[in-house]
């Protein structure tokens, strides 16, 4: 008896679908490890984000790529002016600007703003040739990404901001810019550090001279950072067990259902247990950039390069940041930490990119 398997089924990335899945349970496993001694119930808000982010991954696939480009000039500017509302009228919350309250949950629009801006840019740069007016091509998509950086670096938002120069270069570089103009950009980057430097908040300086030099005030700024060091070399091979570490379950280590979700499952599942999640991310980001490999369309495959690019730079400050070779910038590790808009906006972009595969035949 011969089966044969649906259409529907084989229109489906079944890589991408299974290691979204995987990833977002591991994160709900953290979370609860991270906060049941806690009040707050994270856990049950995250299960809630997860169900309404698995929503819309199923309906981005459903409706096609195609449809949402088509609405990037909207979408872009209604986050813009979600990112100007939440700077200038929400109060703010840690010292930052950077939530919008509705009902019990927070919305983060700096979140939403990556994929916006990587889809526009998509648009944008997929229209123009890179051989004609590249160089006015180039500064008008500059502008369309320093918009909304300045706007997340104003909230403060250090870590978001830093996502976007990293897509822009990714996307800008398989478009075809001439070489020359990225080294006068890698200069006059270089050249405006000082400014950058000046701009920045007292306790943001602090964090960056703390990366430099641990040990300058290990019980103030630096402490954070020695901390997270601790939990995760404090789980060895193997790990304490779940629900089992101390420098997290104990509040040595802030933030440890958020920014520093890493040290929970370093300290109680060890390396290996870190591994095996570093590889989840690994092949989960090489299956956005193979998805190029799938379509003639030059929309598509920008979409799914800027997307692979911001999620493996997020994953790479966040884990890099807990054990010491990035500095602390605050920017969250997609499906690990708590927050509903990390969540759906990781869900949306990843079923963008499937959905890329399940169109393939079109182009």
């Amino acid at each position: 008896m011969n089966f044969t398997v649906p259409k529907y089924l084989k229109e489906i990335h079944w890589p991408i679908v299974v290691l979204t899945l995987l990833l977002a349970f591991v994160g709900m496993v953290a979370i609860y490890s991270a906060s049941f001694r806690e009040a707050g119930d994270y856990t049950t808000k995250q299960f809630f984000w997860a169900l309404v982010a698995l929503g819309i991954f199923v309906a981005t696939i459903w409706i096609g790529y195609r449809a949402f480009l088509n609405l990037a000039n909207s979408i872009y500017m209604v986050t813009i002016g979600l990112l100007i509302w939440v700077l200038f009228f929400a109060p703010p919350i840690s010292g930052a600007h950077s939530w919008i309250k509705v009902g019990p949950f927070q919305i983060q629009p700096s979140e939403f703003a990556k994929i916006a801006t990587i889809m526009v840019l998509a648009n944008f740069l997929a229209a123009r040739s890179p051989i004609i007016h590249q160089k006015r091509n180039l500064i008008l998509a500059f502008f369309l990404v320093a918009l909304p950086t300045l706007l997340v670096l104003k909230q403060p938002d250090l870590g978001s901001a830093l996502v976007f120069l990293p897509l822009l270069l990714a996307m800008i570089f398989y478009w075809g810019v001439n070489i020359r103009y990225l080294v006068i950009l890698f200069l006059l980057s270089f050249a405006s550090l000082p400014m950058i430097w000046s701009n920045l908040k007292p306790y943001q300086q602090k964090r960056i001279l703390v990366f430099m030099n641990p040990s300058i005030d290990p019980i103030g700024a630096s402490y954070t950072a020695i901390q997270s060091k601790i939990a995760v070399g404090s789980g060895g091979l193997l790990g304490k067990g779940w629900l089992e570490g101390t420098q997290t379950q104990l509040d040595f280590v802030p933030e440890h259902h958020t920014d520093f979700i890493f040290c929970v499952l370093a300290e109680e599942f060890g390396f290996l247990g870190v591994l095996a999640v570093i590889l989840l991310f690994v092949l989960l980001i090489r299956s956005a950039y193979q998805v190029m490999n799938h379509t003639t369309d030059l929309r598509a495959k920008l979409l799914a390069l800027g997307i692979a690019s911001y999620l493996a730079f997020q994953v790479f400050i966040n884990i890099g940041m807990t054990i010491g070779i990035t500095p602390i910038t605050g920017l969250t590790l997609p499906f690990l930490s708590y927050g509903g808009s990390s969540l759906v906006t990781t869900f949306f972009a990843l079923g963008l990119v499937a959905s890329i595969y399940k169109e393939r035949s079109i182009f």
